[in-house]
């Protein structure tokens, strides 16, 4: 099963998307998402199947909430992820010792 999807990225939080099928757009994003999540800024449109990988979320996951609820909602990785990912030497620069 193959679903055009338009990802849109939030203005309110940095890494946050959302997942739609193309020929929906928003319509099926509840107001109260809408509100939560800002204006949302297309960011590009991408074939997704079960056989796709992608960086951040369970394809699986991704296509099942596109069909039961018309959307998915990426969040965006908790802090300790960022500081799990920074280089060492920035960590060592900030260290206080």
């Amino acid at each position: 099963m193959k679903r055009i999807c338009s990802i849109y990225r939030s203005t309110k939080r940095n890494e946050m998307y959302l997942y739609v099928l193309k020929s929906d757009a928003l319509e099926r994003v509840p107001e109260t998402l809408m509100a939560a999540f800002g204006k949302a800024i297309h960011a590009f449109d991408l074939v997704l199947s079960p056989e796709r990988k992608l960086s951040r979320e369970d394809i699986t996951i991704v296509l099942e909430n596109l069909d039961k609820q018309g959307y998915h909602l990426q969040m965006p990785p908790a802090e300790d992820e960022y500081i799990e990912h920074l280089p060492e030497e920035l960590l060592r620069r900030n260290d206080p010792m």
